[in-house]
This record gives C-alpha cells, sequence and structure tokens, in this order.
C-alpha cells in the first residue's frame, strides 16, 4: 500500500481538502496567499502614490507661486 492511499484512507473525507490556517479560522492557506499579495501590492501602490503627491508638493507646487502666500 503507497504512501498517498494511506493518507487518504487515514483522512476519509478530508483527503484532498485544502487545510485552514488555524482550526478556528475559516481560511485557508491560499486564501492567506493571496491576501498578502494583494495586501503587498496594495502597499506598494500607496508608496508611490505618497511619492507622487511629494513631488507634486516640493517641486511643482513652488513653480506655480503656492509658497508666496506665506
Amino acid at each position: 500500500m503507497g504512501e498517498a492511499k494511506r493518507r487518504k484512507a487515514a483522512l476519509g473525507e478530508q483527503y484532498g481538502k485544502e487545510q485552514n490556517i488555524f482550526p478556528w479560522l475559516p481560511v485557508t492557506k491560499r486564501q492567506g496567499e493571496q491576501f498578502v499579495k494583494w495586501t503587498t501590492t496594495g502597499a506598494w501602490i500607496g508608496i508611490g502614490l505618497i511619492v507622487m503627491l511629494w513631488l507634486t508638493v516640493r517641486f511643482i507646487g513652488p513653480a506655480f507661486g503656492w509658497w508666496q502666500v506665506y
């Protein structure tokens, strides 16, 4: 009897189903990986937007004379 057959016999209905990260949390490992991927992408987009805003305020803003208001 091969290892896969032993595992299938031991797990029964649970064989082939994805495991949850924690038994009390209904999130699978694949969903957790997707969450990390999306949040990492979102963080880099946010960093890019902050840099663009900073460049706009630092260099383009004074070119229009906004610094003379004070």
